[in-house]
């Protein structure tokens, strides 16, 4: 009996697969489903943090990050000036604010 996962993994999953005596199916998938796929895997492991809190999901939101970065060729310089242009207009989350509503 096979499960199917159809997302994207780790580059040594496949070799910790085989060593635990199954069988792996993997393919390589052009640039634009990588992206779509690392989307993805963003929004799962942020599910993960939110559910757990550990430290590890957190360095895998990293991993993923750092991996969408390379995929659209652009550089952490380039995100943080986004975040400052942003925090100059509407702020950061340093205040701790929740909007409960508005009326």
């Amino acid at each position: 009996m096979s499960i199917v996962y159809n997302k994207l993994v780790r580059d040594k999953i496949p070799d910790i697969i085989n060593a635990s005596g199954k069988t792996p199916v993997v393919q390589r998938c052009d640039l634009a489903t990588y992206q779509r796929k690392l989307a993805e895997k963003l929004v799962e492991e942020a599910q993960e943090y939110k559910a757990s809190g550990a430290i590890e999901e957190l360095a895998d939101i990293a991993e993923v990050f750092d991996a969408l970065l390379k995929a659209h060729n652009l550089s952490i310089e380039t995100i943080n000036l986004e975040r400052h242009k942003k925090n100059a207009s509407r702020g950061a989350f340093e205040k701790r604010l929740v909007l409960i509503e508005v009326k």
